[in-house]
This record gives structure tokens, sequence and C-alpha cells, in this order.
């Protein structure tokens, strides 16, 4: 099978924010090397590594282009100076800050406020890469389609590929993977507390494109690039 790209967004390597993601979820997408890091407060070393098992697949982020092979006629090379072209033309978008959120049954960072510069900063990244992206397969449009999605994520769904785009689009970098209903609140307050213990409050910058790459659908993501936005 084809190697998987995506968009993301993913703060630099040395910064707190980057450090405490990947801790959490116990795996450096940099480096491609697991991080051997305590559970917050309160949970169960004996699970954590279960509960956060779906976001170290990926690699701690945020989605701006979800994961994609490439279309026919395309190269990883012709991808990447792409990325370096249309981040050449973006305008960096800066958080007030970032906040530890329940998301349904996960938890994840999410915007302290609402950006409808981000917004449009995502879905102009979305329809950038379109031209890149390969039709979904059978099994991935079946996957999609177990989720109960309104008639406009389908239609998103049917024209990029990922049904969470537009005004479907929620920024958030994902902390763990679904949870019982019981543990959501109490790792939620966990992590709030972890996060504001590793990570200086204030605004957040979004001003690079992170590029991952997938080699099989069984590893993990890795960061291949990461591409400063124009300043």
């Amino acid at each position: 099978m084809s190697p998987r790209y995506a968009l993301y967004f993913a703060p630099p390597a040395e910064s707190a924010l980057w450090r405490f993601g990947s801790g959490v979820i116990g795996y450096d997408a940099v480096t491609g090397e697991d991080m051997a890091s305590a559970p917050p407060g309160g949970c169960d070393p004996a699970d954590w590594a279960e509960l956060t098992a779906e976001p170290r697949r990926y690699g701690f982020h945020a989605t701006l282009k979800a994961p994609f092979e490439l279309a026919a006629g395309r190269s990883e090379a012709q991808l990447r100076a792409f990325s370096h072209n249309l981040a050449a033309s973006l305008i960096p978008v800066v958080l007030a800050g970032l906040s530890v959120s329940a998301l349904g049954s996960f938890v994840a960072l999410t915007p302290a406020q609402p950006s409808q510069a981000l917004q449009d900063l995502a879905f102009r990244i979305v329809q950038a890469f379109e031209p890149f992206r390969a039709p979904l397969g059978q099994a991935d449009l079946a996957r999609r389609l177990r989720s109960p999605l309104t008639p406009a994520q389908r239609a998103y769904l049917e024209a990029f590929g990922y049904p969470y785009v537009g005004d479907a689009f929620r920024f958030h970098m994902t902390l763990t993977g679904s949870l019982p209903a019981e543990r959501v609140a109490p790792v939620r307050r966990a992590l709030e507390a972890e996060f504001a213990a590793a990570v200086p409050a204030g605004a957040v910058p979004i001003d690079r494109l992170a590029l991952f790459r997938q080699e099989s659908r069984d590893s993990r993501f890795r960061l291949i690039e990461s591409v400063p936005l124009s300043s």
C-alpha cells in the first residue's frame, strides 16, 4: 500500500507545547521514538498506554489536511515543493491560547477563543492540496460513513475526502483516545493541571505547515518537514 501524507499544525520540537503533547501520548513524531512519561495525576499507569494508543499513531498535531494517498502522477517531491510555495503565501494566525477540553469521549487542546482567521486558513489549506489527494478507497469511505454525518459533512466528505472541514472544522490537538464516559471528566481535569504546569500561558502562533508521512497503515506518522508560513 502507498504511503499516506497529512498536513498538520505541529509546534516546534523545542517548544514546551510539543514536549507536553508528545509526552502525554508517549511518542515523538520528530524522532520516531517512544517517550517514557508518567500518566497525569490520578490516572492508572496500567491502562494509560491503551488510552493514548490512537493519538500515538498520528503524533501530536492538529489536523489541517487529513491523511491521504498521493494522486496518480504526483510525487512526494512535488508535494514538498508545493508546501513551500503555499506556505509563503499564508499569513500566520495567533491564537489567544489553548484550553484542555473534552470533545465527546476524548480530551484535546482547543483554542481558548474562536478564530475565524484560523477557520479560513484551514479551509484554504484543505482546498489548495486537493490536487494531490487520491480519491478515498472503499474501505476508508465506508469507515467514514459509519460515523453520524450531517448532509453538509457528507458533501465535504465527497468533495475533500474528509467530513470535518469548512464550517465543520474544529481545531484540536488530541491527547487521548476514546475514553469510558466516567473517565472523561477526571482525565480532563488531570491533563488540565499537567498542561498548566508544563506550558506557559499565552498566545500560540499557528505559523507553520507540518508535513507528516505514514509508510503503511500499521505504522505511525512521522514529521518529515515543517515549513514556516510567511511572516
